[in-house]
């Protein structure tokens, strides 16, 4: 019931979507109605392919044409998210100027009537204007369009972020913390990338590695070639997996297995101790913030996570969303390590991330915990970055002064 409720306001979505693109972009052309309505039925169609896509590949269908549709679905949908944002600025714009016009000739009403002999505005003006804005705005989503795919399809960006925490023993002081998070391994994000950012991890001398989930979109038998490459991070002091919400959506059973198979300590709502001499690091990781609307057992826990944890030592926290801020302030943690925002990951949702999450990118503070969120390693959806670069991350942990 839920699933179809989903798909009937999906479906009304694209059609609102299509009509505004069709009607808007190809105003004023000599385009016939049935031309405009075939436009629209396109856009819907490119908006229901991506579902589509992800039920079949759900239900375990994958070839070649699978993974070509859902290249072309989320390429189009990207392009076709820089048209509808840039289309609405422009008609923002539009009726601003109209409404300004409107207030400014208000007054001279009476002088006209009085003898006023100015023309009025030539039509042809405003429907050149309009032309040719919609000529700019497919081409400036073109050019985006462009530019994200070149950003999103680069070697993630190295990002050194020194985090000071109080009471960190000495010799935890510079402890390096490699993380990598929402890789999103997918008919798009295939092996020879995931191998890029292996060597790439290889190269910091972690301590340890951590990957604060959305591993993947698919199932185990889809894309265990192609996540295989990560038995290969090595860290000093081992590597560490939490789950995110997407592995939820792919099976996180065998998915949780299968990142054991390639040597990571998986922490669902535990902890492990590190030690150097006499001294201690407490690191713990829970499930996704929302695993439990999944498997009831598994709902996120910081506060079981670290169980008996005696309070001296440093507690760091690994939890996929940042909204765990909240329970991990509660439970007196000194460091949270997040991702799944993406940092928006391209204009306009760069923008409007922050309506739903606490802290969308970098290093922050919430009463005396402090999280960072890193903008993600891979990409979701339409293969595009922009405004919010790709990064795999060396936390340094330094004694606070």
């Amino acid at each position: 019931m839920k699933l179809a409720l989903f798909f009937g306001l999906y479906t009304v979505f694209a059609a609102l979507v299509g009509v505004y693109v069709a009607t808007r972009l190809f105003v004023r052309t000599r385009l016939r109605r049935r031309r405009k309505a075939l436009i629209a039925a396109g856009v819907v169609a490119l908006f229901l392919s991506i579902p589509l896509t992800i039920m079949l590949r759900r239900a375990g269908v994958e070839n070649p044409v699978i993974d070509l549709c859902v290249w072309a679905g989320y390429l189009a949908l990207g392009l076709l998210s820089f048209i509808v944002t840039l289309l609405v600025l422009r008609d923002l714009f539009l009726l601003l100027a109209a409404v300004v016009k409107k207030l400014r000739t208000c007054p001279a009403v009476h002088s006209r009537r009085m003898g006023d002999t100015r023309l009025p505005e030539d039509p042809s003006r405003r429907s050149f204007l309009v032309v040719t804005s919609n000529y700019g705005v497919a081409a400036a989503a073109t050019l985006l369009t462009g530019y994200g795919i070149t950003a999103a399809r680069q070697t993630p960006a190295l990002k050194t972020v020194p985090v000071a925490i109080s009471g960190l023993p000495g010799v935890f002081n510079g402890f390096r913390i490699v993380q990598i998070t929402d890789l999103h391994v997918s008919p798009t994000i295939r092996r020879p990338y995931v191998e890029r950012v292996v060597e790439m991890a290889n190269g910091l001398q972690a301590d340890i590695v951590v990957l604060t989930g959305d591993l993947v979109d698919g199932t185990v038998g889809q894309l265990a070639h192609d996540v295989a490459p990560l038995k290969h991070l090595r860290s000093a002091r081992g590597n560490y997996f939490v789950t995110g919400n997407h592995e939820y959506y792919s099976g996180v059973t065998p998915w949780v297995q299968k990142v054991r198979e390639l040597g990571f300590v998986v922490l669902m709502n535990e902890h492990r101790v590190i030690r150097r001499g006499s001294a201690s690091l407490f690191l713990a990781g829970v499930t996704d913030y929302r695993a439990g609307n999944f498997v009831p057992d598994q709902r996120s826990d910081p506060f079981r996570a670290f169980g008996a944890v005696p309070a001296a030592g440093p507690r760091i926290l690994l939890a996929h969303q940042p909204r765990s801020i909240f329970d991990a302030a509660a439970a007196g943690v000194d460091l949270q390590i997040s991702g799944h925002t993406h940092g928006g990951q391209f204009f306009p949702w760069n923008m409007v991330i922050g309506l739903f999450q606490p802290f969308v990118a970098g290093l922050h503070r919430y009463k005396n915990t402090q999280i960072y969120v890193s903008r993600g390693t891979g990409y979701w959806g339409p293969p595009l970055r922009l405004g919010a670069p790709s990064e795999i991350t060396l936390i340094k942990l330094v004694a606070a002064r």
